[in-house]
């Protein structure tokens, strides 16, 4: 257990969509105080429209100041410059990051530090913050991303990962690339919100939003950011393949959405708030995670996949290796023929009746048992690490 310490997290937008961040942070600053730390400077900002509205989000943040957003959970918002292949820009960055952690600190009672790293290019940071233990959160390939300087983020990690006590990943993949470079590297996969996405099955039908209720039936449902890793070209193509089929798009839209836009079975609804998601789980007949295989999907573990099985929906998904650990209840497929036909095997698994089947699969994923596993990970550090989790039992979703 972690309790009574003060907890600086260095992450992405607070105030983004949910991801294990906000599940971690939200449980841990129950017995201590979270100072999660907005993030922005990983790569430079592009002459988007995208982009020039984030940076003015970003400022009106920066301009608010601190934000209590829960119990013992404050946001800071500092001012970095987003310059990362410049040495003077990062070593600046560090130093003003610094300067407003330990100002909110002061305003905190004194206990022990613990630094959590969500992202692994602020190694310079570390020098100016003594901490108990320093937690690096891997939960993706950050170097595969678009728009990152590739080498200079594989260099900044490596210096994360030799200043971190303790590293933790959330895939298979990110554990064995980085097993061999630190003693105490563990696997822990995403836990999952049962109890909120589990409401989706018995959820009433007049009571579903109004812009997806009307909808025709079969709905294919996407939740998340829509950048570009989502293949929105194979999306395009099943449209026109299957048009009595509907496509629906839940999230925050990051890239070009061209290939879709016009098209009348696929709606762009945009982002919707969390506690929102199970009704909208509730209108669709199947969960969608339409991935691109590249570099950075084969590392990921997708949250939205435990949370479509703990609404009780099949799923169609890439074919990324912590998916296919779920099947049958999870179809996979890259290309547009065992697309369509993943999805009409997904179908005829929605029209049995029995979603019971498979939430049962994430039951025992939840969040708190996740969180629990990570304390005792950190307070354990240097110790053995973890053996990647066995893949879960999944008779009853085969029956």
């Amino acid at each position: 257990m972690i309790r009574d310490r003060n907890i600086v997290c260095v992450a992405s937008s607070w105030f983004d969509h949910p991801t294990s961040k906000h599940h971690v942070m939200r449980r841990l600053a129950a017995d201590n105080h979270v100072l999660w730390v907005n993030f922005h400077g990983s790569r430079r900002p592009a002459l988007s429209r995208s982009d020039t509205g984030l940076i003015l989000r970003r400022l009106r943040r920066i301009w608010a100041g601190p934000q209590s957003v829960q119990p013992r959970l404050d946001v800071l918002s500092p001012l970095v410059i987003p310059l990362p292949e410049l040495r003077p820009a990062r070593r600046l960055n560090a130093w003003l990051l610094a300067r407003r952690v330990r100002a909110a600190l002061r305003q905190l009672p004194s206990r022990p530090v613990q630094i959590w790293l969500f992202t692994p290019d602020v190694p310079e940071l570390l020098a100016h913050l003594p901490a108990e233990r320093i937690v690096y959160y891997c939960v993706d390939d950050f170097a595969a991303f678009s728009g990152f300087n590739t080498a200079l983020m594989e260099q900044l990690e490596a210096r994360t990962l030799a200043a971190a006590d303790v590293v933790i990943t959330t895939s298979a993949r990110l554990y064995e690339e980085r097993r061999t470079r630190h003693p105490a590297v563990h696997f822990v996969p995403h836990g999952v919100d049962f109890e909120h996405f589990a409401a989706a099955p018995t959820w009433p039908r007049t009571r579903l939003p109004a812009d997806v209720g009307h909808l025709p039936h079969p709905i294919f449902g996407y939740m998340g950011l829509i950048s570009d890793y989502v293949d929105l070209d194979l999306l395009a193509a099943a449209a026109r393949a299957r048009p009595a089929w509907t496509f629906v798009l839940l999230g925050d839209v990051r890239c070009r959405t061209d290939a879709v836009v016009g098209l009348p079975n696929v709606h762009l609804l945009g982002g919707r708030p969390y506690e929102a998601l199970p009704a909208y789980c509730a209108a669709f007949d199947v969960g969608l995670i339409p991935f691109r295989m590249n570099r950075l999907v084969r590392a990921v573990n997708p949250i939205k996949l435990r949370e479509y099985l703990a609404a009780g929906l099949p799923v169609v998904s890439a074919p990324m290796g912590e998916v296919v650990r779920y099947a049958p209840a999870v179809q996979t497929a890259a290309r547009l023929p065992t697309f369509l036909t993943a999805c009409e095997r997904a179908l005829e698994l929605a029209a049995d009746g029995r979603p019971a089947d498979r939430q049962a699969l994430v039951r025992d994923e939840g969040w708190d048992r996740r969180v629990a596993e990570l304390a005792d990970l950190v307070m354990g550090t240097r110790g053995a690490p973890a053996k990647p989790a066995a893949a879960p039992a999944l008779a009853t979703a085969a029956r």
